[in-house]
């Protein structure tokens, strides 16, 4: 018989040191959120959570983005972003053209495209805002605030 794990957390024990715990805390928390933003974008938009965060970069790139780039924005492999940019080009939103230099390909949104991923990023927004209202505006400020001073520390090799 298998367990269910209903969360990261479950698997703090009474001892477990404070930074476990948050890191369970942040773990589950955007685990959660971001399942219920896939279910979303597969329910009302009928499209993937990866798909999407494709758009999004090619979104914020008008000229557009070799592939060896959106592999490194999206942290997946080139592989990943082939087979995402097959499927999107198959339906119309993205092209492949030549880049700057003639011997790369660029991938870009069309005009289909932007319109598509403007509806989606519009409800995305109010998903995001809806699933964090459980904090204030001056709480999500100050986790804000917090979670970028941590990042800043890890990026400079998480040492003390």
């Amino acid at each position: 018989m298998t367990e269910t794990v209903l969360d990261f957390e479950s698997r703090l024990a009474h001892g477990d040191h404070q930074a476990i715990k948050v890191w369970l805390r942040l773990l589950t928390t955007t685990t959660l959120i971001e399942g219920e933003i896939r279910a979303r974008l597969q329910e009302r938009c009928g499209i993937s959570l990866p798909r999407f965060d494709l758009l999004a970069q090619l979104e914020r790139a008008p000229a557009g983005l070799r592939m060896g780039e959106l592999s490194q924005r999206l942290m997946v492999t080139k592989g990943n972003v082939t087979g995402l940019a097959d499927q999107l080009e198959r339906e119309g939103l993205v092209e492949r053209v030549n880049g700057p230099d003639r011997r790369s390909v660029v991938l870009r949104l069309t005009e289909r495209g932007r319109e598509a991923f403007a509806a989606m990023a519009s409800v995305h927004e109010d998903w995001v805002i809806e699933l964090l209202s459980a904090l204030t505006p001056a709480e999500q400020e100050q986790l804000h605030a917090l979670l970028g001073r941590l990042k800043g520390h890890l990026q400079t090799g998480g040492t003390a």
